[in-house]
């Protein structure tokens, strides 16, 4: 199954799941730094914007075939330090957390 098919399953999944719980911070500041969104990237190409750390979690960890728990991990971390995070690399580039 290719990356953008996986990923889009996992997003529809997600997406359902989490329902209202993915939109916006109400950070009175407008920092994006601990702000609980984060983005995904296959390669140089993003594929999740501005999403909750859950969200992101989940679709990453399908997309790599990993465990859910230590990728929320990985992305609270990318969204208290901005420093990105490469879950793994597929055909199509490494997948990556990015601060938002």
């Amino acid at each position: 199954m290719s990356v953008m098919k996986k990923a889009t399953t996992a997003v529809a999944g997600s997406l359902f799941l989490v329902g209202m719980a993915a939109g916006p911070s109400m950070a009175a500041d407008n920092s994006t730094v601990n702000d609980g969104l984060v983005n995904v990237t296959v390669g140089d190409v993003t594929i999740l914007e501005d999403v909750n750390v859950a969200v992101a979690a989940d679709v990453t960890a399908e997309i790599c075939g990993v465990e859910v728990g230590p990728v929320a991990v990985l992305g609270e971390a990318v969204d208290a330090t901005s420093t990105e995070s490469v879950v793994c690399t597929d055909n199509d580039g490494p997948i990556t957390i990015v601060q938002n």
